[in-house]
């Protein structure tokens, strides 16, 4: 394991921006009716704890405020073409983890600004 096991490269790897037009394509028919592009970051890692965040940053054009992504959390965690569950395996895994031992959430929608929305990905040891 690297000395940092949640590097961008590897958030970027098990969620890969492809998968933010996948989404849009799926919900609307087409990527070109998406109003963000979601990435994966890493916020804060403990033994026991980790944090990270999908982060929906406003594409060119659009209005990401304008948009209710403050249901989001609900639709992101049963949408199979964002697998939130897989992603929070692959990053227990990477963290050495057992996924017997982990349990993970979404939190609520943090409006950071108004081009950039998250939501919190909470990952914990049992």
């Amino acid at each position: 394991m690297s000395s940092q096991p949640l590097d961008q490269a590897f958030l970027d790897e098990i969620f890969p921006t492809e998968r933010t037009d996948a989404f849009f394509d799926a919900l609307f028919g087409g990527a070109e009716e998406g109003a963000y592009d979601i990435r994966l970051v890493s916020r804060e890692i403990s033994p026991t704890r980790a944090l990270l965040a999908f982060e929906l940053r406003q594409r060119p054009g659009k209005c990401l405020a304008c948009n209710l992504t403050y249901g989001l959390p609900d639709v992101f965690q049963r949408h199979p073409v964002l697998n939130v569950a897989g992603v929070a395996k692959a990053v227990a895994t990477r963290l050495g983890w057992p996924e017997s031992d982990m349990r993970w959430s979404l939190g609520p929608t943090e409006e950071i600004s108004r081009e950039l929305h998250a939501i919190p990905l909470i990952l914990e040891r049992s």
